[in-house]
């Protein structure tokens, strides 16, 4: 019988970081996979190869359609923004699938990377709030 110590295991470390961490971190995560995925999808779809491109290109579409939806719109015009923002991203992503564009992909990425930094300080200052 192997004893598998789940402290060395990526996969545990990874499920353990998302369920204790608090939400600004969360988006921060969610964020760092739209912007891994997409950056696999540009790559593929500028060697051609299309299925990878479109399964990573998906994936970091599933993301930003989960940023849009977890939106709590009573939080007013910085949600009326990125809810904008996330409608945007999504449109060119559709067109860059359509047209095999891997700028339009690089675009969405550095949009949201921008974001990501954002929400980052946030999520600092909030831990440094609660420490």
């Amino acid at each position: 019988m192997s004893s598998m110590n789940f402290a060395a295991s990526p996969q545990a470390y990874r499920e353990s970081a998302v369920l204790t961490a608090p939400p600004e971190r969360l988006v921060v995560m969610l964020y760092d996979g739209a912007g891994r995925f997409l950056f696999q999808a540009a790559t593929a779809m500028r060697e051609g190869d299309v299925p990878t491109a479109h399964e990573r290109l998906r994936r970091a579409e599933r993301i930003v359609e989960h940023l849009l939806a977890t939106l709590d719109m009573s939080q007013g015009e910085i949600a009326e923004r990125l809810e904008a923002i996330y409608v945007f991203c999504l449109q060119l992503l559709g067109e860059g699938r359509i047209r095999q564009d891997a700028d339009a992909l690089d675009k969405v990425a550095e949009l949201l990377g921008e974001l990501r930094e954002a929400w980052a300080e946030l999520a600092s200052g909030a831990v440094a709030a609660t420490a």
